[in-house]
């Protein structure tokens, strides 16, 4: 599964791993996070990562 990086402060999702403080669990590919889940470093929504280089 591809990794994506927040263009605002750089946070990268990682699938493998989720966001467990988020209630993500580990294997959520990042097209299957809810629609209100948010970069839990700055808090911009999903739309701000693009796929990691």
């Amino acid at each position: 599964m591809e990794k994506y990086r927040c263009k605002v402060c750089g946070y990268l999702y990682d699938p493998d791993n989720g966001d467990l403080n988020g209630g993500i669990e580990p294997g959520t590919a990042f097209k299957d996070l809810p629609d209100n889940w948010r970069c839990p470093v700055c808090g911009v929504g999903a739309e701000e990562f693009r796929p990691a280089d």
